[in-house]
């Protein structure tokens, strides 16, 4: 496998009712890719206006206008097998609201290429800012052992290897996406990528990120509250995002299969209990958010997965 480049990169980027900034961003990794990809989940007639517009203006940019939410998962699946079509070997997977800087597929390149195995990486995600806190955070959950004695012996490596690499920012090839399997389309959204790393792990390869912050990417709508001396911060999730992951953190849990019997459970249930401490505390819409935290949590007991169903849409 090549150590690839950027005309040999189809970004897949994901839109629900994108904001009017859009272009501007598509344009900034337009110039860095050989193609993009817009997977549009049903966005209203304004939203898909602007994106066909888009892609009249650029042969690069195409746009797959699906009519409905199908999801994160499905919708990724749909830019990659896309990218496949047209030739491509690598995909760059983007969220709509993520602001990347001019030499992020670069970077990423790099930082792979720096790694002692490139070819065992499964993924290179992006290290990223968080706009709201103004703090860089990294794209996964934790930093292999092996990099200290890599930063030891001739000084940090422009990468660190995680657990787990957030969607927006990762950069894998299609042959490696193949042999792993697609994203899973029951989970719809939420954990979609924890579960891709997982899968990664299990078969051998390993996930890294960049030490350099390579975007600028919010995850939820974070707020600082103050309690007396302290300083919380609230991600402040949408109702539905609420029910997503409840749901699949606790299936995340249940088959990670490193919990006695029924312990999983009861992990997943304090989460969901610290969860709902604040949203009492900090949140609005208190009682829609706390009922899709339960319905999520009881859904990921029993294993029901696929999109939401709210009474009203079940009716």
């Amino acid at each position: 496998m090549s150590a690839g480049s950027g005309p040999e990169v189809c970004a897949v980027l994901v839109s629900f009712h994108p904001d009017a900034e859009l272009p501007r961003r598509v344009a900034a990794v337009a110039a860095q890719t050989g193609g993009v990809v817009i997977v549009d989940n049903g966005s209203g007639a304004a939203a898909i206006g602007m994106l066909r517009e888009l892609a009249a203006a650029n042969r690069a940019i195409e746009v797959i206008e699906n009519h409905a939410n199908l999801g994160v998962a499905r919708a990724l699946n749909l830019g990659a097998a896309r990218a496949a079509e047209r030739g491509f070997a690598w995909l760059l997977l983007l969220d709509q609201d993520s602001e990347v800087e001019p030499d992020l597929v670069r970077a990423l390149f790099d930082a792979r290429a720096a790694y002692p195995d490139p070819e065992r990486l499964a993924i290179v995600g992006a290290g990223f800012v968080e706009p709201a806190r103004g703090r860089h955070a990294r794209a996964g959950d934790g930093v292999h052992p092996g990099d200290a004695a890599n930063a030891s012996a001739g000084g940090a490596p422009p990468w660190e290897e995680v657990e787990t690499a957030i969607t927006s920012g990762s950069l894998l090839s299609i042959a490696t996406y193949r042999r792993v399997g697609a994203f899973r389309d029951e989970l719809f959204i939420d954990y979609v990528d924890t579960d891709y790393c997982r899968r990664a792990r299990a078969a051998g390869y390993a996930i890294a990120t960049t030490r350099r912050p390579l975007m600028s990417h919010a995850i939820g709508a974070p707020a600082a509250h103050r309690w007396l001396w302290f300083e919380k911060w609230t991600l402040n999730h949408a109702v539905d995002r609420q029910y997503y992951i409840a749901r699949n953190d606790t299936v995340m849990l249940r088959e990670g299969g490193r919990y006695p019997r029924g312990a999983w459970a009861l992990k997943s249930l304090a989460r969901r209990l610290r969860s709902a401490k604040r949203v009492l505390l900090y949140e609005d819409a208190k009682a829609r958010k706390l009922a899709a935290l339960g319905q999520g949590w009881w859904h990921g007991l029993r294993g029901r997965l696929g999109p939401r169903r709210t009474v009203a849409a079940s009716q």
